[in-house]
């Protein structure tokens, strides 16, 4: 510990600059020999996610400066995917990037020796981990905590049920009294939605991946213990920085396959796919989505939660959180992977002791799917795969044939089912939304909820070269590759077309011909309103594709 040395030192002449400008912020020349730890912080007054940041970088910082360190912080964008929908979601998945490079570009610059990363959204955790990987410095995560779920008359309601009540307003399955209480009253505080969408799931993959407290994530975003985790946080990361222990002695592949595996044994959002590829890609691990279908596979699916059962995140942590169903799946998981809050997978394991409720958190001699949560599906409308959650899909549509109904664009889509237009039966098929052709991948969130919501789930499926929201239920296939903007085959797809579905059998066909197939691919073009300007122009033309997680400022090997 005495041994210990920054990368700033203020008794350095040379240093000058730096030590004025610091004493300016008010930091003494004696608190700059002490490590000094960047303090990534993505507050903001609109996200409720991450509203709770302001108060919790606050007991973060008592604990740094109590165990001997010196806080520094700073912020960066923090968009809520819930409040992008439309318009604004093309630049939502972009923005992980951004957000990735933001902090890495400012703790470079800055000199940090350790760094805390607050986050708890969909693009914002994996970011931030993204951003912890280039930097290999001492790294901790530490995310708000979840939202409290509403208690109404009806019943207990979390976010996708007021998505879900759009398509039942839309269909008049609920009256406008009704609609209008549930939009006030469902998103019911700070802290992330309470449901097992991308927020969450990448929330609770960072605990089991070692670089977030356990519990972190399910945990109430205004319970005590998150206060207390916050100076705990504050306090481990001087020791780790001290210690010398980074990011990647704790963040390996086989920490990454845990976090992957129990990402699938918990029912997690689909984007988990492009987070994890994103994150190996930083770390210069091979992770396409071949490899990401055949580690999920591996691992049976013990638990699920909203929207996909009846349990919320609040539920989940009752049940026994995190350390419960790690334990459920222990066999599964690499038990010497290192957690940065202390000891090993297997150490942590050996000591849970919390009770577990078994209706909600099964066993693997009792699973609700024998192999994983989702599917990749392979066929002649997805040559490169596509991809589904099959334990949000309810048993009668695993299997699916119908005609196809084409969009060339989310919008039209949405104003399709605002107009009751879609019919059951039929297969939706949205395209040109894809990383490059939306530009930005953009999730199809409402449209699914209202699918469900209007009662259609259980005979529409949806496929679509971009994505959905881990708050997704039903026959909702996305990723498909190649997408259409760079001439795959759903760009051929007409209306009327049959596509046939078989997640058990992991396949997707169009029944076309060959030879019309690629007549058709011969004759299509591009639609000339889905344009891109300023950033999303560039990201258009550098952004990968789906196998790399749609990586663009940052490479393989980086």
């Amino acid at each position: 510990m005495d041994q210990w040395k920054g990368n700033r030192n203020p008794d350095d002449p040379q240093e000058g600059y730096f030590v004025g400008l610091m004493n300016a912020c008010g930091y003494r020349t004696e608190d700059l020999k002490k490590p000094i730890i960047g303090i990534a912080n993505s507050y903001t007054d609109v996200n409720p996610g991450h509203r709770p940041f302001r108060e919790l970088a606050e007991h973060v910082k008592e604990g740094i400066w109590a165990a001997g360190g010196v806080p520094a912080e700073f912020n960066v964008p923090a968009p809520c995917d819930g409040m992008a929908q439309g318009d604004g979601m093309h630049t939502i998945l972009p923005q992980r990037d951004l957000i990735a490079s933001a902090v890495e570009a400012m703790a470079r610059a800055h000199g940090f020796d350790g760094m805390v990363f607050l986050c708890s959204c969909d693009k914002i955790v994996p970011g931030m981990l993204m951003a912890a990987a280039a930097l290999n410095k001492p790294s901790l995560l530490l995310t708000a905590g979840s939202m409290v779920p509403y208690d109404a008359p009806e019943g207990t309601y979390v976010t996708p049920d007021l998505k879900e009540s759009i398509g039942s307003r839309n269909v008049g399955k609920i009256d406008e009294e009704t609609f209008t209480r549930f939009r006030e009253n469902i998103c019911n505080s700070c802290g992330t939605c309470s449901m097992y969408g991308t927020a969450n799931t990448m929330g609770v993959f960072a605990e089991v991946i070692g670089v977030c407290p356990i519990d972190s994530t399910t945990m109430l975003y205004c319970s005590g213990a998150k206060y207390r985790m916050a100076r705990t946080v504050g306090e481990r990361i001087v020791s780790l920085t001290k210690e010398g222990i980074r990011f990647r002695d704790i963040v390996t592949e086989k920490s990454i396959i845990n976090g992957l595996r129990h990402v699938a044994a918990t029912g997690g959002s689909t984007n988990a796919q492009l987070h994890i590829c994103a994150l190996a890609e930083v770390m210069g691990i091979e992770m396409d989505l071949a490899r990401f279908d055949e580690i999920q596979r591996e691992v049976p699916c013990v638990a699920k939660f909203k929207p996909s059962s009846r349990y919320n995140l609040c539920d989940y942590y009752k049940a026994g959180g995190v350390g419960a169903t790690m334990k459920a799946i222990r066999q599964y998981l690499y038990p010497e992977c290192a957690l940065a809050m202390g000891g090993t997978v297997g150490t942590f394991l050996d000591s849970f002791s919390r009770p577990v409720d078994p209706e909600i958190i099964h066993s693997c001699e009792d699973p609700l799917y024998p192999d994983g949560c989702y599917a990749v599906l392979y066929g002649n409308l997805a040559p490169g795969g596509c991809l589904v959650k099959k334990s949000g899909v309810v048993p009668e549509m695993f299997r699916h044939r119908g005609p196809a109904v084409c969009f060339d664009s989310e919008d039209e889509l949405r104003t399709a089912m605002a107009n009751q237009q879609i019919r059951p039966g039929c297969v939706l098929v949205i395209r040109y939304e894809g990383p490059k052709g939306g530009p930005g991948m953009r999730e199809m969130s409402i449209p699914a909820a209202m699918l469900v919501g209007m009662g259609l789930h259980t005979s529409v499926a949806m496929v679509t070269d971009g994505r959905y929201s881990g708050a997704t239920r039903g026959p909702c296939i996305g990723h498909v590759t190649p997408e259409a903007w760079d001439g795959g085959p759903i760009a051929a797809v007409r209306n009327g077309d049959m596509i046939e579905i078989d997640i058990d059998r992991h396949s997707i066909h169009l029944e076309v011909s060959d030879g019309e197939l690629r007549e058709r691919l011969q004759n299509i073009s591009r639609p000339a309103d889905h344009p891109a300007s300023g950033f999303m122009a560039v990201y258009r033309r550098i952004v990968n594709g789906v196998n790399s997680g749609c990586t663009w400022l940052y490479g393989e090997g980086k």
